[in-house]
């Protein structure tokens, strides 16, 4: 990619497409396209096709997706398997029938089997059953990266597909039952430090174990690899370090000032027992994260604060 190149950054006021456009922008990069849901429906396949033909963006970040919790992905499957698909299949078809340069797409460390081996390597892919609370989101995914090695294969293209781990930082969702653990963590001990709560109850045992990326670590990832990597083969982008959901509450607690008790509902399922990205791969390709998880949860919490005092949430 040159400085000057036509990027489209499909999604880019969510968690993962806002990190992009800070860190392209800051790397130099001038000529970035964004579209709000208002300007530009993804999972309109006329209006996609019709802005791809206008705009002819030479780079594509595939970073626009309906993601949520297990809460969510359990409730609506149909949802989260539908608006998925529908998004994957516009903007990889219209990138290819527009002649884009490289695509980027984004997929999710939930595409690999429940009881993989530990960390799991990207050979895992479709080795064994998926986890049932998100099948529907991961099988989408899944589809989105045999779309892309399928389009390498027929026509040529140079679309390659990443796969992140547990994600956090700024834009985050911090909806009390659509969004992830992190964020949603974050929420909930604010909320019971203003509101002096005694205690902060937390889904499962606590000792599921969980690897979290901050968001612009992330982006860096994407952007080094968009420029340095050309395979259909897929690559998982993570920190390589694992903690369990109990430590990541105590962490949170301390960052957020919250002086309650943390209490744990076992009747609530845990998800997948453990979730660790191998990620030889990416550090044999020249690339590591910079952002430890201290100082990632309190940008983070920085970024909900200002958000919370500005009236965005529900919470006066």
């Amino acid at each position: 990619m040159q400085k000057t190149s036509k990027i489209f950054v499909a999604g880019h006021r969510g968690l993962v497409g806002s990190a992009l456009v800070r860190t392209l922008e800051t790397q130099g990069f001038i000529n970035i396209i964004k579209r709000t849901h208002a300007e530009l429906d993804l999972q309109n396949q006329a209006a996609v096709e019709s802005f791809f033909e206008t705009e002819k963006p030479e780079y594509v970040f595939l970073s626009a997706a309906k993601v949520g919790g297990i809460y969510a992905n359990n409730t609506y499957p149909a949802e989260f398997a539908y608006s998925n698909m529908q998004i994957q299949c516009n903007i990889v078809n219209s990138s290819h029938k527009n002649n884009v340069k490289k695509l980027l797409f984004l997929g999710s460390s939930c595409i690999y089997p429940k009881y993989a081996p530990q960390p799991m390597n990207e050979s895992s892919l479709l080795t064994g059953p998926l986890e049932e609370t998100n099948k529907a989101y991961a099988l989408a995914k899944i589809s989105g990266i045999v779309m892309c090695q399928s389009y390498n294969r027929q026509y040529g293209t140079n679309y390659i597909s990443v796969m992140p781990t547990n994600l956090f930082g700024p834009n985050d969702n911090y909806h009390p039952e659509n969004s992830h653990v992190l964020p949603a963590l974050i929420r909930r001990f604010h909320e019971a430090k203003i509101n002096k709560a005694p205690n902060v109850t937390i889904w499962g045992t606590g000792s599921a174990l969980r690897e979290f990326l901050y968001a612009d670590d992330l982006a860096d990832a994407c952007i080094y690899l968009m420029q340095n990597y050309d395979d259909s083969e897929i690559v998982n982008i993570g920190s390589g370090e694992e903690v369990s959901i109990k430590h990541l509450a105590m962490m949170v607690k301390e960052g957020v000032g919250y002086e309650g008790e943390i209490k744990f509902d076992t009747s609530k399922p845990d998800g997948t027992p453990r979730k660790l990205l191998d990620c030889t791969k990416l550090h044999g390709l020249g690339w590591k994260h910079k952002v430890s998880m201290k100082e990632g949860i309190a940008k983070a919490y920085q970024d909900f604060l200002g958000r919370w005092n500005s009236g965005e949430f529900s919470n006066k």
